[in-house]
């Protein structure tokens, strides 16, 4: 069998090395340029690969293809495998064939590196023998391959589901659906509702699935799925009926299911309306996967949080600087801008993947001191943001960008960087625009400090 790797990043890489270890022979392409790292583990294990370049002649052979989430179904060489009806997997799908492992799985638009990391914290304070994979942590195939684990706590994108036929999630995870990535799926709703919604495919009634009973589409979506798995929906109102709420005016998270738990909403270390649907997802998947309610409550109470999501970067001059890089969508802005406690200078651009920025206006209004626009083209967001009549400022590059921020903040404001959009305009990744920030941040501190 004859196995094509399209992508040569963590998931491309660890596919290429599993598929040599099952017995295949393997052939990675990468368009771009290959990084250092990942060329010298592909040499360790004596497997071709390329960059910069599709051989086609090479890659049409394939008996299948497991393509990189990132490479869109329209790239030419992607189209050609279609056309020619070659199967095409993503990494997370190949990798299920070779293991047995118990897996707890999460996607949702907004909040899913911040519960698959607080599902993970807590699995592994419990002492379980466990691995972190998907969109953050090691490839799942290098992890099948060369150190197995038990059980694995998956953050899935709606591009990796995609591609997912045969895999299933013992406990699913869906946080919630709203407009995000419209310019992978024709500009169409329905079509990333659907792909979200792959989730729950192949689970059955042992299997458990978590979801947000007040979201807009799942429950509508259930309501014509055949599966039999369980359902436990939850909601940060108070709704006793509910598998899983918040009671705020008695100070509680409530859970009714899969496994009774209560304990005070006061002791949640993550803040934020948010953050409590984080935390509640969080512990009813921590319940399903066997973990006690000690070990739960704990692991909610002294969780230390997401690097780039609302992250304290510092304060200087009295301006308080937070980094909220991977809010890469409107929705993730939104519960950024709710959570503000003082005046905002807010931060917003990148590439826009089909945005309605009209959900935000109201707290922009309400919130807002000023807009920073930062991007390489920013003729949307002046279309978008103008009309509110907040003082903008148009940067290109993060140093101007926060140049600008700090001119129009007043002592006590908080500079929020949450971009609404995708950072591959002017930066390498969201990792790379969340990092400039904070290092013009430690060096402005720095300077006023001497």
């Amino acid at each position: 069998m004859r196995l094509v790797v399209l992508g040569a990043a963590e998931s491309g890489v660890g596919a290429a090395i599993l598929a040599q270890k099952q017995g295949y022979e393997v052939f990675v392409s990468d368009m771009g340029q290959i990084k250092p790292r990942y060329k010298e583990m592909l040499d360790a294990h004596h497997i071709a690969w390329e960059e910069g370049q599709h051989t086609e002649n090479l890659i049409l052979q394939a008996d299948e293809v497991v393509k990189s989430p990132g490479i869109p179904e329209t790239a030419p060489m992607v189209k050609a495998l279609m056309a020619q009806a070659t199967p095409i997997l993503s990494e997370i799908e190949f990798a299920g064939r070779y293991t047995d492992a118990r897996m707890i799985c999460i996607t949702g638009s907004n909040g899913k590196t911040t519960t698959t990391s607080l599902i993970y914290h807590i699995l592994a304070k419990a002492g379980l023998d466990v691995g972190l994979a998907g969109n953050i942590g090691h490839s799942l195939a290098l992890q099948v391959a060369e150190s197995p684990h038990a059980h694995y706590v998956i953050e899935l994108s709606s591009f990796q589901l995609d591609n997912m036929y045969r895999f299933k999630a013992d406990v699913a995870v869906l946080l919630n659906i709203t407009p995000d990535h419209l310019d992978r799926y024709d500009f169409c709703m329905q079509n990333y509702v659907e792909s979200k919604m792959r989730i729950l495919r192949n689970q059955t009634a042992s299997d458990t699935f978590i979801y947000w009973s007040e979201d807009a589409y799942i429950p509508k979506e259930l309501e014509r799925s055949p599966s039999a798995v369980q359902k436990c929906g939850f909601t940060d109102a108070l709704m006793p009926g509910s598998a899983g709420y918040a009671d705020t005016e008695n100070n509680r998270l409530v859970i009714n299911a899969p496994v009774p738990f209560e304990m005070p909403l006061n002791e949640l270390s993550l803040p934020g309306r948010h953050n409590l649907r984080n935390s509640l997802a969080a512990a009813m998947a921590a319940l399903a996967a066997g973990v006690s309610a000690e070990v739960v409550r704990e692991g909610l109470s002294d969780f230390p949080g997401v690097e780039h999501r609302l992250e304290k970067a510092g304060m200087v001059n009295g301006i308080h600087f937070v980094n909220d890089s991977k809010a890469t969508n409107v929705d993730a802005c939104y519960c950024a801008l709710e959570s503000m406690q003082t005046p905002v200078v807010l931060i917003v651009g990148g590439k826009d993947k089909g945005n309605d920025y009209s959900q935000i206006f109201p707290l922009v209004e309400q919130k807002c001191r000023a807009i920073v626009y930062l991007g390489a083209d920013n003729a949307k967001l002046h279309a978008n943001f103008d009309h509110l009549g907040k003082p903008v400022a148009d940067t290109h590059s993060m140093a101007e960008c926060l140049q600008q921020a700090v001119a129009l903040a007043q002592q006590g404001d908080t500079v929020l960087l949450s971009p609404c959009c995708a950072s591959f305009d002017l930066f390498k990744n969201m990792e790379d625009r969340g990092e400039q920030f904070k290092t013009w941040v430690r060096n402005w501190s720095s300077s006023s400090q001497q």
